[in-house]
């Protein structure tokens, strides 16, 4: 029987989030401190924040807090660390991160990236659109966001982030989270 390896980052998740942000896998920095996007050049606490999706910015030793927000965390891959091109494609387990979403039934999910999206959906990422994508009932909301890495700034742009935001302020006025 194989070792199975322990997850570089904890999943943050609980039923009915209003969001969870799904990554590829954990950053080398990220595994090393134990925390979300915490490479220094990551956009992803900035971003969260000037879209309007948290109060204010967090960092990212403090990820844990945003349970309090509704907002989860979760990868594809929990075993590996690296950029997503470092990543053995074995190591992606869409069939658990599906498993994850059926038993926490979030609102909204958000990629944070067209790879992990592409991943998840098994096509090429340039055929995915950045922003709301087309509804499928069996699942929540999906949202894919332009990678916050330092590494992808030629693709960077607020906006996929600002309609997410709009979104999730929308399904709060009309299904309020219930305390937890």
């Amino acid at each position: 029987m194989p070792d199975i390896l322990p997850p570089r980052l904890p999943d943050q998740l609980r039923p009915d989030l209003r969001l969870v942000f799904v990554g590829t896998a954990a950053s080398t920095r990220s595994a090393e401190l134990g925390h979300y996007y915490a490479h220094p050049g990551n956009r992803f606490w900035r971003a969260i924040h000037e879209a309007g999706i948290t109060p204010r910015r967090y960092q990212p030793s403090e990820f844990a807090a945003l349970i309090d927000l509704g907002i989860g965390f979760t990868d594809l891959c929990k075993t590996g660390a690296g950029m997503d091109h470092q990543i053995a494609a074995e190591a992606i387990d869409v069939a658990g991160f599906r498993a994850k979403i059926d038993k926490y039934r979030p609102r909204t999910i958000a990629f944070t990236s067209k790879k992990a999206a592409s991943l998840f959906y098994g096509g090429p990422s340039a055929a995915i659109a950045l922003g709301r994508q087309a509804r499928d009932q069996s699942l929540p909301e999906i949202f894919v966001l332009p990678s916050p890495s330092g590494a992808a700034s030629g693709h960077w742009t607020l906006e996929p982030w600002r309609e997410l935001a709009a979104w999730i302020a929308a399904l709060e006025v009309q299904q309020p989270r219930t305390s937890s």
